[in-house]
């Protein structure tokens, strides 16, 4: 079924909300403000409160609205579908509209605060034109064991023979290892990982291809290098695990969520930092060595993997001030030693479901004066400003940084102070 409607506003997951005959309507590749028409999806005549579609012809144009630069990423009308990139359709002005206007939207709804919310694009990406910024691309091997991406609402592999979305490090690999042309085991999982080379070098054999969670390619263990208030650190990280995937997100990152401490800290000389959902430590070794002439710090995060290489990391320069944990969060941070039991500033870095509310009142009990919150997920953020407010802490700073161009998603950092008594 198709109908014409108007656009009104943003939505979530990269679409946008109209209406038909009073119902909800969230169409993909839209914009507010926009005539379309749109293919309802199946089954089009269902019950529920609200249904989806996707544009087929754009019969007024928003200003913001751009050809879509990596057309296999655009809408199943015009031969796209394979999904990762939502945002295909809006400018790079637009797009940076659209994620400020998703944060003050959540965080008003949710958070019950009204914030402005300035937001950084990536240094190079306006010139590339928001491609080539994955360090990390992951695909499926189709019937004749070619990478490809499923399209969407279909079972169909689309087979490609490059990754837009990849850095140009990235792409210099596979094609270095053949990996377009094929030869995997249909319905096998690859995944290419290539840490940015800084300054110019070379990638060498600092990358990996794995199928089905084997390296075939390169090395497991990966060095990623970030400078850090004018420091060069260097991570061991899990060809297989997580790590920021912009390849200069950990650069921006880091450097402010660090600059944030040490202004919270205001020239102590020494300090008690937590470092939650830490992964392989890319905010706690610099804190470590920058936050305070004597710091000492508590890492938690989940996974043992990340784990084992935050504590190599840590060994590596010689810095035996950071008690890291393997283990929930929560479960962990109800058992703290009497040194670590009250940090002057906790960073949490937490999944998209947020910290909840837990985890929240634990850092409440923790006394901490400052709560630095790294969000990928501004919906998570708004419920926890939420929970924060109550628990006695007010939203003194946010910033967010477009770290996934041409996608919806954004990463946002927070700062909150406890409130004086």
């Amino acid at each position: 079924m198709e109908a014409t409607i108007r656009i009104e506003r943003y939505a979530d997951q990269g679409r946008c909300v109209g209406h038909i005959d009073g119902r909800v309507v969230f169409v993909r590749f839209a914009l507010p403000g926009e005539l379309v028409r749109v293919e309802l999806d199946e089954p089009h005549d269902r019950e529920e409160r609200f249904w989806t579609g996707e544009v087929v012809e754009v019969l007024e144009a928003s200003e913001d609205r751009a050809e879509p630069i990596w057309p296999l990423a655009g809408p199943l009308a015009m031969g796209g579908g394979v999904g990762g990139a939502d945002l295909v359709h809006v400018s790079l002005a637009g797009q940076l509209k659209w994620k400020t206007c998703s944060i003050v939207e959540q965080m008003l709804r949710l958070g019950h605060t009204a914030v402005e919310v300035p937001i950084d694009r990536m240094p190079q990406d306006e010139a590339e034109r928001g491609l080539h910024w994955r360090t990390r691309i992951e695909m499926i091997a189709d019937a004749d064991g070619r990478p490809s991406m499923r399209r969407r609402g279909t079972h169909v592999r689309v087979p490609i023979d490059t990754m837009p979305l990849a850095s140009r490090a990235l792409l210099d690999v596979a094609e270095r290892e053949h990996v377009w042309d094929g030869g995997f085991t249909p319905g096998s999982q690859i995944r290419l990982s290539v840490p940015e080379p800084r300054d110019g070098a070379a990638v060498e054999e600092n990358y990996a291809v794995l199928v089905d969670g084997e390296v075939t390619a390169g090395t497991r263990a990966l060095t990623e290098k970030v400078t850090v208030a004018g420091r060069d650190f260097e991570y061991g990280v899990d060809a297989g695990g997580f790590w920021q995937m912009h390849r200069q997100a950990p650069i921006a990152l880091t450097n402010h969520v660090v600059d944030l401490v040490r202004r919270e800290l205001n020239g102590a000389q020494s300090a008690c930092v937590w470092d939650l959902y830490s992964g392989s430590g890319l905010f706690t070794l610099s804190l470590a060595s920058l936050a305070a002439e004597r710091t000492r710090m508590l890492s938690v995060e989940g996974g043992k993997t990340a784990v084992r290489n935050a504590q190599r990391n840590l060994r590596h320069v010689h810095l035996d001030n950071v008690d890291v944990r393997a283990g929930d969060v929560a479960k962990t941070l109800g058992n703290v030693r009497n040194d670590l039991a009250r940090p002057d500033v906790v960073v949490l870095d937490p999944p998209r479901a947020g910290a909840r509310a837990k985890v929240c009142g634990q850092i409440a009990d923790s006394e901490a004066r400052s709560v630095i919150y790294i969000a990928c997920n501004p919906a998570s953020l708004a419920r926890d400003t939420a929970t924060l407010a109550g628990l006695g802490y007010e939203l003194a700073d946010i910033h967010a940084f477009d770290i996934y161009p041409t996608t919806h998603h954004v990463e946002t950092v927070a700062l909150f102070r406890k409130h004086k008594r």
